[in-house]
């Protein structure tokens, strides 16, 4: 009895095609024009953050990086130990010896790069000499994280990692000085896009990984990690007795930041929860700035999260609005 083969008559792709797909699909994805206004937020936002960390630390400035500052953790011990388990991370003493080398003493050095920190926030904010100002603030606030690492939190390292990708971006951005002065050439939107996707892509991953350790333990699903988050100095800016009365709160968002943490990566890439997403994970990093203090981290956050996801996600609904004629 003959019998006839039903995937014979099925023609093979050829393997050849389907990674030539693939990576079709790949490029799509990494290299989507983009017209570059998230590389504008980036700038001003973090131009902004910078310049508002030198004021933080303008009265504390010579006190945290001079060599005769006192205490346990001075700049000295600080990077005595940065030398042993990383000696190539720049720091505020491989300035001030520089500025030894031209006859500078160390308040000299230490109030001009106090100046030009403060200098080249404002200059990002203007968009006046971009790469140049992004690479000196990478460095300067790197310099001063790691020489003061013992008393950096986690702005330092969310602010180091956005000026660092500002550093390598396709700068100037559209709406930069920069652009009008020199009339420098527009980018190519796809590598614009390469560039944001890649920073979305490692906010995703940040979020994953921050609301997978908070979900790992009990105090976020107890509200026991609110609470000591909310009531330890220098933190501590709601009272007590308010925090008892609103006990059954903190359990309820303990369990909304893990879940808005460890969903975010999926659900921020949907046109139809991206809003959504978006707006609570603002509104999460608004209320640490407001009941912890930590304004500067919320600002870089906010900042962050804006540039990666903010332009095509913010805008659409109002054009949609428009059309409709509302």
């Amino acid at each position: 009895m003959l019998t006839t083969s039903v995937s014979a008559n099925i023609p093979a792709i050829p393997l050849r095609a389907k990674l030539g797909a693939r990576w079709r699909q790949g490029s799509g994805f990494l290299f989507l024009p983009d017209s570059g206004e998230w590389l504008t937020i980036l700038r001003i936002g973090l131009g902004l953050e910078i310049a508002l960390y030198a004021l933080s630390l303008r009265a504390d400035w010579a006190r945290i990086f001079a060599s005769s500052s006192t205490g346990f953790l001075n700049r000295e011990f600080t990077e005595a130990v940065l030398s042993i388990q990383k000696a190539l991370v720049p720091r505020i003493g491989w300035l001030i010896w520089l500025g030894e080398r031209v006859g500078l003493s160390e308040q000299t050095t230490l109030a001009t790069l106090w100046l030009l920190l403060f200098a080249v926030g404002c200059f990002l904010v203007a968009g006046l000499f971009c790469r140049s100002a992004a690479i000196v603030a990478w460095l300067l606030h790197l310099s001063a994280a790691k020489s003061g690492e013992y008393l950096a939190y986690g702005m330092d390292n969310f602010l180091t990692i956005g000026l660092f990708y500002l550093m390598i971006a396709p700068l100037p951005d559209r709406f930069a000085l920069d652009r009008k002065l020199w009339r420098a050439r527009p980018r190519d939107p796809e590598i614009v896009g390469f560039f944001r996707r890649v920073l979305q892509l490692h906010l995703c991953v940040i979020y994953f990984f921050g609301g997978m350790t908070k979900c790992l333990g009990t105090g976020w699903w107890t509200g026991d990690s609110m609470w000591r988050a909310l009531t330890r100095p220098p933190f501590d800016l709601i009272a007590n007795q308010t925090l008892i009365h609103w006990k059954p709160v903190l359990l309820v968002l303990g369990i909304a930041v893990c879940l808005l943490e460890l969903t975010f990566p999926i659900l921020i890439w949907p046109k139809r929860t991206r809003l959504f997403y978006l707006a609570a994970i603002i509104g999460m990093h608004i209320g640490i700035g407001v009941t912890m203090g930590l304004h500067l981290f919320s600002l870089v956050m906010i900042v962050l999260d804006l540039a990666a996801f903010g332009p095509g996600s913010i805008r659409l609904p109002f054009k949609q609005q428009l059309a409709r004629g509302v």
